[in-house]
Formats: structure tokens, C-alpha cells, sequence
């Protein structure tokens, strides 16, 4: 049963192995974020305590990577901090720590002697600020007590790491109050509002820190960090120790009243969870953590620690972020800054890190858009704002994809939709590897699962854009367009039921190549064809579909990406780049897949009887316990990006994934509990 909040005792904060590998992550709403292990110590070259997004809600870049503390009582010295180095982990302040919990935000609690110590960790909303709170909460009964913090930064991209240089502008800023660095020109300054008894500014490198994660998945592991100064702290006189560190200027005086801020605001988010429960309300509250602003509209940002905003993880999250959630305006601002960016018919793939033009490689993120809209449509009922504002750009869609857009994307005369090209991956199986054994033999990637042709869900997806563009265009009497839509959606689905269907395994082919051959691997994929709203099954198809799907590709944690009696399945999602994303849709689980299979679950077992469908609500539901208990195991109230395909599903890629949190609140509250909209068209 989960609880709120979150909290571990000493059992598991003393146990490093079991610390390790659990996570806390704290956003800002612009794009930057913090994030670390339980204990502090930091496995990640994206951990850290400010990613500031210089370019919201990109451009981020790693200022504050963390503190070292010393609480010194009497002659005794207990330091907090936890490291691992090359050959040793240095100090381990974790055998001081007592307890770890969300509260709502990240609370460490220390016992050092007979003395308890409480560090908080928090971003501001809206800003690139941490603030970092120590409290004693024992007396010491007239002994000296002196807190001793040595920031840590690295001032670098956040995929990379810093190494020692003589590059590093030293200088140190202290004025009352605040202390200021800039260690490199073209990065803001970072300040450092404190009110310390003393500042120490001797500042110094520490040397090969090692990010355990990082050398698992064969990346740089080793960096170097530069502490510019030490603040020293007299606990015995003020029992409250704050450090504000923000690109903007700040008052240590501040901290507490942006603490009770920061704590009302996830407050009225949590009470705003669709449902009085922990599980809605945890995901509620991840939830939160993905939608960003982006100019004066918002964005998604797909998975924390190192994705942007992505055109179709924002389509396929948006209603599980926005709409179950009841935070309409933000759909609003969604679509409405992803219409603008439409391009030749597309949406973009991703806006990327760096801040430059979006990519438009994708052919199911546009088509994701549709559905979104129609979700949209259930929650809202505001056709004013779908007439006025997305209207003509969906039907701009429709008439770029009927004649041809980007990368072989066309109506083909059979009435589906083509798209690829020999070396593009357009659908959400995108990975792409670089290997002398694995080349087109001109050293260029290779497409690991091409889909080159008809995709299964893409004719889903197809089908369904021109279902909802038939109901808007009969919504605003367009009467000409509704029959031409019905007419182009009746012929998809005429098509689909000839050529996909595969008897032989009672599911549907994967893709229909360029030369007309079907793919019969089994994968997830066909699911779409059930749960999208204007399905292209017959009751019987859809039932066969779903037996198979569950039987061949559901695991505990989603589906799998290819059936395990496949001979390219890949069971282990582990290893350096190349191994990653030979897995990463051969048979890897992914969670927001869920999602879907539950959708389409519901549909096909519900039946017509009342107590029929409250049975199979109760068995949708009963699927989703082992993420409840994920909740609590890797990144705490977050969903993973993908688990391992075999047994016992290790979680892997990024620790919070939108498509994850939102597919998951979206099933959990329409399909397991029934809350369905009211406005079904």
C-alpha cells in the first residue's frame, strides 16, 4: 500500500547498494531540474543540485552540482557528504543518516552523536534556483556546533563532465550576504545568498569523481569538480542554516517563505488529483513535473534527466498529463504552441537542447495530435477553441499527408498511409546504431527495427485523424469535407481488414513493406488498431489481438517490443550505447504501452453487463500493482522509461518518463476506476 510521503529509515539509507538505487528528482517548471541518489551521492553525471535551463526550457547546463557538509560538535567532526571515487567511496556520511523522505520535497535527516540534523532540498518554481536548508533539531546544550558547506560545481552542457583546468575564472564575489562565480564566460553567474558567520575563498579541484551509471551504460564516468569557497555556519546560535543558490539574485532571508511557497503549490496540485488516493495523487504530482513553459505557451518535456520536449511524447502524454488532471489551459497552451510549429504538414520531432531550429522526422507524432484533439474534445467540449485555432492546421495536415510530405510520407493509392526511407526510422521504434558489423557498408547507421512502407499503427492512427476530422468538419458544417474524410476513413479501413490481418496467428501483421511482404513479428504496435476511439477490428479480431498481445509481449511493467520467441528479441535493455539501442525495441518493455493495452483490455472484455464490467475494471487495476510498487524503487513517485524484457525487469533509460506517468494516470483513472469524461462524442 503506498503512503505519503515517502520516507526510508536507516535500513535502507545504511544499506549503499539499496540507496543507490533510489532517486529523487525536483523540477522548476522552466526546464531545469535537480536530482541524486537518497544518500546524496551521485551516480550520474546528471545529478546534481541546479540544471538550469539558460534557454528555457532548454539550453541546460550543470551549475551546482552538490555540497559537501561537516557538522562539527565540540571536537568531534562528522562529515555528511557520500562519494565514490575511483577505488573508494569517500566520505560515507550515509552511516550518520537516519532517514530519507519526500515531504514533498527531498528531506535527509542525520544523527551524529546525540545530535539531529535535517537538510532540505527544494527548486523554485518558474527560476533556476535550489535552495538548500539545514536545521538542527536537537539542542546541543552549550557546546560549539559549526556547519561547514563547500559547494561543488561544474558549470558544463549536462550530457558532458568537467575536467580540471586552468581555464577556471577563480574569482570569487563576496559582498553581505552573497557570494558570486562565473567561472566561464557565455554561462550565468551563480549566487550564492547565505548568511553564514564566515566565508573561507580558497577555492580548489576535487578529482575523479566516478558516475557508477554512467560507466554501466559505457559512458565518461570520471569527473573533476571545483569548490570556490566554504561557508561556515554557527548552528549553536541560529539553528537554521540557508543557502539560496540562483542565477538571479536572492536573500538567504528568503528561503523559508519560498519553502512554504513551493510547499502550497504542490499542495493544490496533489489536492487536485482526479482521485483521493495515493496512487492518482503520486502521479498527479509526477505529472506536474513534465509540463514546462516554453515562451509564453507550455511544453512537455519527455523524460527527465536527459530528454527535451518532443512532438510525440507531448501528444501521447498530453492527455494523461493535462486532461485527467484538469489542467485544460495547459492542453490549451500544448496544441497551440505545437500548431505553430507545424511544418510541411509535420509536427516536429523534437525541439532540440541546444536551442536550435525544431526536427521534423516523425510520422506518428502529427497523427498523435488528432487523437490528442479528441481528448481533448471529451474533457472540454470547447469546439470554439478547436474552430478557431487548430481547425485549418489539422486540415493543412491532412491534405500535406493525401498528396506528400517529408521522407516518403504519402496517401498511396490502396488508401493507406506510406511513410520511410531507406535510413530513416519515422515511427516511435527510432533507434539507429553505429558498428562496422552493423553498417549499410557505407559507414552511415543502421535503422535496428526498419518499418520502412505500412505500419501497422501508423493506418490506425491514419484512420483515426480522418474520424475526428469528419466529426469537426460536421461539427462546423463543413459538409463537403465531412463526406470526403468519411469517405477517405471507410476506404483505410476497407484496406486494413484485407491486407493486415494475419490468420495464421490470429493478430496483425507489424508493417507491410514497399514490396508488398507483411512483417509477422509480433509486436505491440497492433494494440492501436483496438483502443483509439474509431478502432479498425471486428469484436472477434480485436478479442484474437488481445489474447495474443497478452500472451506474447505483457510483463508486469508494460509490453514488450518484440515477442521473446522471436530470434531478434533482446531480453536485457544493459551495456554501452550500442547494445542499448539494439534492445531499446527488440523486445525491451515500455511502460506507457500500458496505457493502450488497457484502453483496448476494457474494450474488448467489458461486455454489456454492469457487473461484467466492474470485473474486468477490477482486473485492469490488478495490473497495475507492480508500478505502485514502483513508485517507490527508482525514482521515487516517478515511472521509469522502459524495464528489461526478461525477468525481473530491471528498470532502465531515463528514471521519469512522461508517456509513463501519463498513460499510467490516464488508464488508472478512465479504464481501472471508470471516471470516464462527460462530454463522449
Amino acid at each position: 500500500m503506498l503512503t505519503l510521503p515517502i520516507q526510508f529509515d536507516r535500513s535502507v539509507c545504511g544499506n549503499l547498494s539499496e540507496a543507490c538505487s533510489r532517486e529523487w528528482l525536483e523540477t522548476n517548471g522552466i526546464g531545469g531540474f535537480a536530482c541524486s541518489t537518497i544518500i546524496g551521492l551521485n551516480t550520474r553525471r546528471y545529478h546534481a543540485l541546479l540544471t538550469a535551463a539558460t534557454k528555457p526550457p532548454v539550453g541546460r547546463v550543470v551549475l551546482l552540482s552538490k555540497m559537501e557538509e561537516t557538522l562539527v560538535v565540540g571536537e568531534e567532526r562528522f562529515e555528511l557528504g557520500a562519494n565514490r571515487y575511483k577505488d573508494v567511496i569517500h566520505p560515507q556520511g550515509f552511516e550518520y543518516q537516519a532517514s530519507f523522505r519526500l515531504d514533498p520535497f527531498p528531506v535527509y535527516q542525520y544523527r551524529c552523536g546525540d545530535v539531529q540534523l535535517e537538510k532540505t532540498v527544494f527548486l523554485v518554481h518558474g527560476e533556476n534556483t535550489v535552495v538548500v536548508q539545514y536545521e538542527l533539531k536537537r539542542a546541543v546544550r552549550g557546546r560549539a556546533c559549526t556547519l561547514e558547506v563547500r559547494p561543488l560545481v561544474a558549470f558544463r552542457d549536462y550530457h558532458g563532465t568537467t575536467h580540471a583546468n586552468d581555464a577556471i575564472n577563480r574569482n570569487v564575489v563576496v559582498q553581505p550576504g552573497t557570494a558570486s562565480i562565473t567561472p566561464y564566460p557565455g554561462l550565468p553567474s551563480l549566487n550564492f545568498a547565505h548568511h553564514a558567520e564566515s566565508i573561507d575563498p580558497t577555492g580548489f579541484w576535487f578529482y575523479s569523481f566516478e558516475y557508477e551509471r554512467e560507466r554501466e551504460r559505457g559512458l565518461d564516468s570520471l569527473e573533476d569538480l571545483y569548490s570556490p569557497f566554504m561557508l561556515r555556519f554557527d548552528l549553536a546560535q541560529y539553528s537554521l542554516a540557508s543557502i539560496v543558490a540562483s542565477t538571479i539574485d536572492h536573500s538567504s532571508s528568503e528561503a523559508s517563505q519560498l519553502r512554504e511557497n513551493e510547499r502550497q503549490r504542490r499542495s493544490r496540485i496533489a489536492r487536485a488529483s482526479p482521485l483521493a488516493d495515493p496512487f492518482a495523487t503520486l502521479l498527479a504530482t509526477a505529472a506536474d513535473q513534465f509540463i514546462v513553459a516554453r515562451g509564453d505557451q507550455k511544453s512537455v518535456i519527455a523524460g527527465y534527466p536527459w530528454f527535451a520536449d518532443w512532438g510525440r511524447d507531448t501528444m501521447i502524454s498530453l492527455p494523461g498529463l493535462t486532461l485527467v488532471t484538469g489542467r485544460y489551459d495547459d492542453a490549451r497552451n500544448i496544441l497551440r504552441a505545437f500548431a505553430g510549429s507545424i511544418n510541411q504538414g509535420m509536427l516536429p520531432n523534437r525541439f532540440p537542447d541546444s536551442g536550435e531550429a525544431p526536427e521534423y522526422h516523425t510520422v506518428d507524432a502529427t497523427l498523435w495530435m488528432f487523437h490528442a484533439v479528441h481528448e481533448f474534445l471529451r474533457y472540454t467540449n470547447d469546439y470554439d477553441f478547436i474552430r478557431a485555432e487548430l481547425y485549418h492546421p489539422l486540415a493543412g495536415i491532412i491534405a500535406w499527408h493525401e498528396r506528400g510530405t517529408r521522407y516518403g510520407i504519402h496517401l498511396d493509392s490502396d488508401g493507406l498511409l506510406h511513410a520511410g526511407e531507406p535510413g530513416m526510422q519515422l515511427t516511435w521504434m527510432d533507434a539507429k546504431v553505429r558498428d562496422a558489423k552493423v553498417t549499410d557498408g557505407n559507414g552511415a547507421e543502421r535503422v535496428v527495427t526498419p518499418r520502412q512502407g505500412k505500419p501497422v499503427e501508423i493506418q490506425a492512427l491514419w484512420h483515426n485523424a480522418l474520424r475526428v476530422m469528419a466529426h469537426l468538419a460536421s461539427a462546423f458544417n463543413d459538409t463537403a469535407d465531412c463526406a470526403r474524410y468519411t469517405v477517405l476513413a471507410d476506404r483505410v479501413r476497407e484496406r486494413f481488414q484485407q491486407v493486415f490481418w494475419n490468420d495464421a496467428t490470429g493478430c496483425l501483421y507489424d508493417v507491410i513493406a514497399d514490396d508488398g511482404k507483411p512483417d509477422a513479428a509480433i509486436r505491440p504496435n497492433q494494440v492501436f488498431a483496438v483502443s483509439l476511439p474509431y478502432p479498425l477490428l471486428s469484436s472477434d479480431q480485436a478479442l484474437r489481438v488481445m489474447d495474443v498481445v497478452e500472451w506474447e509481449l505483457l510483463t508486469p511493467y508494460g509490453l514488450r517490443t518484440l515477442s521473446p520467441r522471436d530470434p531478434n528479441y533482446r531480453g536485457r535493455y544493459q551495456g554501452d550505447p550500442l547494445n542499448r539501442d539494439s534492445a531499446y525495441h527488440q523486445g525491451t518493455v515500455w511502460p506507457w504501452l500500458l496505457g493502450s493495452f488497457l484502453t483496448a483490455y476494457v474494450k474488448v472484455h467489458g461486455g454489456a453487463e454492469l457487473d461484467t464490467q466492474q470485473e474486468t475494471r477490477t482486473r485492469a487495476d490488478r495490473f497495475l500493482n507492480p508500478l505502485r510498487a514502483h513508485l517507490l524503487e527508482a525514482d521515487l513517485g516517478q515511472i521509469s522509461e522502459v524495464f528489461d524484457g526478461d525477468s525481473p525487469h530491471r528498470p532502465g533509460g531515463c528514471f521519469a518518463q512522461a508517456w509513463s506517468v501519463a498513460e499510467v494516470l490516464r488508464t488508472y483513472v478512465e479504464d481501472a476506476q471508470g471516471r470516464l469524461p462527460a462530454c463522449e462524442l
